[in-house]
């Protein structure tokens, strides 16, 4: 009829401004991944732990190529087990430190974070982006390591060089590297100063962990099953003949009358649990710490 109006409803028109002009919290945090990743990739860090990896490769090619150790060079497990096992945990240490290390507290810093929240965006939305996006950075490091390992694996073993062991030990590897992120976004979190959260993590995950894992071993006399350098044994399980004894007691001093010496290494099912535990509760302290936190 004439001078009736046809009112036709706008989707969402009853939402709140926020509810409507926010995308998916999925898309957000795609979208926040990429762009910090796209930073990470254009930034002097990635370049710096690139450089890392790579003399860390140069000097495993030079050393062993030098010297032919018949330790090593007996089989592809003896190989990877010495300096795969060995070296891939102080690369995943050196890449939670450069890419997680700042992560959360560069955005009190820098005061980024004012102005992020200013915007339609959760913090755990916030959290997560960062987190997938040092994932990814880490795991390029890592990937990294692992061609140069597998380049003198085929020039020595031919192409029985990447072998099933292998590719476990990179899977346990990938675990411990989310455990490892886990506890530094963690740290990141209890500091607004990017130097602080950089020197604590690194003081813990180069020096603090492993010595306190010895002291607790070895005067307390205790599992240290609760220490995160404890679980990283487990890498290098999947290339030996016979997994090493829970608990390993050796008598020392002259005629073996000496104290007991008490040695401990986690089974493989206790490594797994404990670097997934790891992962779960610190993510999970990392994000409350975090929404906890205000902006100034």
């Amino acid at each position: 009829m004439e001078g009736m109006a046809t009112a036709t409803a706008t989707p969402g028109a009853d939402l709140p401004l926020e509810r409507r002009i926010s995308p998916h919290s999925t898309v957000q945090v795609l979208r926040l991944a990429r762009y910090q990743l796209r930073d990470y990739l254009l930034s002097r860090r990635f370049v710096l732990m690139l450089t890392i990896v790579a003399i860390l490769g140069v000097i495993i090619t030079a050393v062993v190529g030098y010297y032919r150790p018949a330790s090593l060079l007996g089989s592809s497990n003896l190989f990877y087990s010495d300096i795969w096992a060995g070296g891939i945990t102080v690369v995943i240490v050196f890449a939670g430190v450069i890419f997680g290390g700042d992560a959360i507290a560069g955005e009190f810093q820098n005061k980024t974070g004012y102005f992020l929240m200013g915007l339609p965006v959760r913090r755990a939305t916030v959290y997560a982006g960062k987190f997938i996006a040092a994932f990814v950075s880490s795991l390029v490091a890592v990937l990294a390591f692992a061609a140069f390992l597998l380049g003198n694996g085929a020039y020595y073993f031919g192409t029985g060089a990447f072998t099933g062991a292998f590719a476990e030990s990179l899977a346990l590897a990938i675990v411990y590297m989310l455990a490892l992120l886990g506890a530094t976004f963690l740290f990141s979190s209890m500091f607004k100063t990017s130097t602080y959260a950089v020197l604590v993590v690194a003081v813990l995950f180069i020096f603090g962990f492993t010595i306190l894992q010895d002291l607790v071993s070895g005067l307390v006399k205790i599992e240290p099953w609760f220490i995160i350098s404890y679980a990283s044994g487990v890498i290098g399980y999947p290339f030996l003949p016979m997994l090493p004894a829970h608990i390993t007691q050796m008598a020392v001093g002259r005629g073996g009358m000496g104290p007991t010496l008490t040695t401990y290494s986690p089974t493989y099912a206790e490594g797994v649990a404990i670097m997934l535990g790891y992962f779960v509760v610190t993510a999970i302290l990392g994000l409350l710490l975090f929404e906890r936190e205000e902006f100034s």
